[in-house]
C-alpha cells in the first residue's frame, strides 16, 4: 500500500468575514489578498525548585491566537471591521459637488450681505477635486487657492499662478461670477463689502460614479466581533481546503501612499474562543470529484 497524498495548503483565494449577531450574514469577500496567516501559540508552565536544574513537570498554559490579513483592496466592510466606522456610500452624482463654505477668518466671505452667498456649479465636467480657499484681498476681489493640481486638467484646464497655491483672481460682482476652468460659480452679494484677509474655504468633487466617505477615530467607535473563512487557492488536484475562525476582533489598518505601488495592510486579528462553537476554528480539506 502506497502513502497518501500530503494535505497541503497552496495559496489564497478568499476571506470572508460574516456577523455574528445572529443573521450570520456576510459583510463581503476580500479577494486582492497576499496572504493570511493563523498562528496559536501555547505556554508551557513549569514546575522548577530546589536544587535540580531540570524541570519537574510541565503543564499547558494559555494560547495565543492569532490571524494575519494581507490585503490591498478597501471596500466599505473593512473600515467598519477595523476602524469601528462604517462608511457613506453614495450613488451616482452626473453634476459633482460643491460643499458649502466654510468661514475660517473673519465673516465677510461667507456673508450673503457682504460676501458669496452660494457656490452652485456652472460647468461640471470642469469641476477639479480638491479643498479649495477664498481669501479677500479687497472689498470686491477675492483670490481663489485650490489644495491639489492632481485634476487640473479635467475639462478646462487650470494651472497655479504662484507658489502659494493661488488658481486664480475674481473681481466679485452682484450676482453670477463664473470661474469656467474650475466649473464653479461664486453668487456674489448685491454689494460687496469684504475685509481683506478674510478666508472661508470649501471642497469639490467631480462628476463620479459612486462615492465612499468615512470619519475615523471618533470617541465611540468600536470595532466588532466577526466570523471569517479563509479559503485556500483550489490545486490541481481538486483538493479544498479552508478555515472557518468562529469569533475575531481587530483594531486598526495601515493605509500606505507609496510611489507607483498599491497600499497594502497587514492586520493582526485576534481569534476568540466561541462557547457556541466550543472552538476557535474549523480546518476543512476536501478532495472534490471532477
Amino acid at each position: 500500500m502506497s502513502l497518501s497524498a500530503p494535505k497541503a495548503i497552496f495559496g489564497i483565494h478568499s476571506v470572508t468575514p460574516y456577523k455574528l449577531d445572529g443573521s450570520g450574514e456576510f459583510y463581503g469577500t476580500l479577494k486582492v489578498l497576499s496572504g493570511s496567516s493563523l498562528e496559536l501559540t501555547g505556554d508551557q508552565v513549569k514546575l522548577t525548585g530546589g536544587s535540580n536544574r531540570y524541570t519537574w513537570a510541565v503543564e499547558n498554559g494559555s494560547v495565543e491566537s492569532s490571524m494575519s490579513l494581507k490585503f490591498s483592496e478597501y471596500p466599505a466592510f473593512v473600515w467598519e471591521l477595523f476602524f469601528g466606522k462604517a462608511p457613506t456610500v453614495s450613488s451616482a452624482q452626473s453634476l459633482g459637488e460643491v460643499s458649502a463654505l466654510q468661514a475660517k477668518k473673519g465673516l465677510t466671505v461667507t456673508d450673503s450681505v457682504t460676501g458669496v452667498s452660494a457656490i452652485p456649479t456652472s460647468g461640471a465636467q470642469s469641476l477639479k477635486v480638491g479643498k479649495y480657499l477664498l481669501k479677500a484681498v479687497s472689498s470686491t476681489v477675492l483670490k481663489v487657492y485650490h489644495s491639489t493640481d492632481l485634476d487640473h486638467a479635467r475639462g478646462i484646464d487650470a494651472e497655479y499662478r504662484t507658489d502659494l497655491l493661488e488658481v486664480t483672481e475674481v473681481t466679485l460682482q452682484s450676482g453670477s461670477n463664473d470661474i469656467a476652468s474650475l466649473g464653479i460659480r461664486l453668487t456674489g452679494a448685491s454689494m460687496p463689502a469684504l475685509v481683506a484677509g478674510d478666508t472661508a474655504s470649501f471642497e469639490v468633487l467631480p462628476p463620479y460614479a459612486e462615492k465612499m466617505e468615512v470619519v475615523v477615530g471618533g470617541s465611540s467607535d468600536s470595532t466588532p466581533e466577526f466570523g471569517a473563512i479563509v479559503m485556500a487557492e483550489k490545486r490541481g488536484d481538486n483538493s479544498i481546503v479552508s478555515l472557518d475562525v468562529f469569533k475575531c476582533r481587530a483594531s486598526g489598518m495601515g493605509l500606505s501612499f507609496d510611489a507607483k505601488a498599491f497600499s497594502a495592510s497587514d492586520v493582526k486579528v485576534d481569534c476568540l474562543y466561541s462557547p457556541e462553537k466550543n472552538g476557535v476554528f474549523k480546518f476543512l480539506s476536501v478532495k472534490a470529484l471532477p
